[in-house]
């Protein structure tokens, strides 16, 4: 009968890890996943890990399955004063991303939930069911100014999850219904499944998306983003939107230095031929424990550039791994910053990107008579 080590290094795991305060994961359980690791979030009292205790414990471990919960929210449009940030208000339906974007910089806030930024942010995951109705009740409020609603600035409005529980579509309705702005910003696909809302909406001036392309190289992103739509299928979807006369926007977003910067110009040009007329783009950002799950990624699946790669977002973060100060957290600083900056331009102006920024209209902004309602006189 094979010894535990043996089982152990059959299933490509260092028998060193086990109990060393090191393994957090087994292999099953990260195939399909972005992050290695499920490490505690930063304000648990104690660090799990596993360990075997001599009575094949580990051969035991349910395999990693997406749970969704529940979420009551109090309210649901969330305020910033952001500086560098083009909204002051946004809506995110869903806590946690099943996409599992290896980079995403909203891992940090599942440890508010405490749970891991890790491998519990995309497999443990928060419907707001409640949201559609929230919204209506804020926007009802007399006292409430209507600007552009961004949808989906910290998870994705439209991973996996949302097929089922369609809370976005539910949104978009209230937004339509209130005749209120909205740009949406997503890398799936199901945002055409929406077209008979946007299509109306933008033909009033009220819409617009922003599809984020990583990469054009589907093994990449298939690495980086497991389970996004394919950067086919998103191209295939600004087609569709812009055919729709729904404005659409592509985020090339995150450029990681040394990994996908090549790509820029290709993406922009992809991007105008499926429709894109405006672009923007960010600097890869790791804040708090994105930073390890990153590092952890890029040596998995990347050993030959994690060194060049890391060296090169230090030089653009004043020789840290990440800098959260306004103004260049998301562009970063030095030589190679600007210089990815001047590319990203250079490119929008040879194509015609950016010419024309469509501006959304909130004077089109009505609140709807509600049943039991005294209309007003004047």
């Amino acid at each position: 009968m094979p010894t535990l080590i043996d089982k152990r290094q059959s299933t490509g795991i260092d028998p060193s890890l086990i109990g060393a305060g090191k393994l957090t994961a087994l292999a099953g359980q990260m195939r399909g996943r972005g992050a290695r690791a499920n490490e505690s979030g930063r304000f648990e009292h104690q660090s799990r890990v596993l360990f075997d205790d001599g009575w094949d414990a580990l051969d035991d471990l349910p395999p990693l399955r997406t749970e969704v919960f529940s979420e009551t929210a109090k309210t649901i449009i969330t305020r910033n004063e952001s500086p560098d940030i083009s909204f002051d208000r946004s809506i995110n339906p869903y806590r946690g991303c099943e996409h599992g974007c290896s980079y995403c910089y909203a891992r940090p806030t599942h440890a508010y939930m405490g749970l891991s930024p890790g491998l519990d942010f995309e497999s443990k995951l928060f419907a707001k069911t409640n949201a559609p109705e929230l919204l209506r009740q804020e926007l009802l409020d007399p006292a409430y100014t209507p600007r552009t609603m961004a949808l989906g600035t910290n998870t994705d409005p439209y991973q996996p999850i949302e097929r089922k529980h369609r809370l976005t579509r539910r949104i978009l309705e209230v937004l339509a219904e209130f005749n209120h702005p909205v740009g949406i910003v997503t890398k799936s696909a199901l945002v055409v499944r929406d077209i008979d809302i946007l299509k109306p909406m933008a033909e009033k001036g009220l819409a617009k998306v922003a599809l984020s392309v990583t990469s054009l190289d589907p093994r990449l992103s298939r690495s980086m983003e497991p389970r996004a739509a394919t950067p086919a299928k998103r191209l295939g979807a600004m087609e569709m939107l812009a055919a729709a006369g729904i404005p659409v926007t592509v985020m090339v977003a995150p450029v990681i230095p040394g990994l996908n910067d090549s790509e820029i110009e290709p993406i922009l040009k992809a991007a105008y031929a499926a429709g894109a007329r405006e672009a923007g783009y960010v600097v890869l950002r790791l804040p708090l424990e994105v930073r390890d799950v990153f590092r952890d990624w890029l040596m998995s699946d990347m050993p030959d550039r994690a060194a060049k790669v890391m060296s090169l977002v230090k030089s653009m973060r004043q020789g840290k791994d990440y800098d959260s100060t306004f103004g260049r957290r998301m562009t970063g600083s030095g030589p190679y910053a600007w210089s990815i900056g001047r590319r990203f331009e250079l490119a929008c102006e040879r194509l015609g990107i950016n010419r024309n920024r469509r501006k959304l209209d909130a004077g089109a902004f009505t609140r709807p008579p509600q049943p039991g309602e005294q209309l007003s006189l004047l």
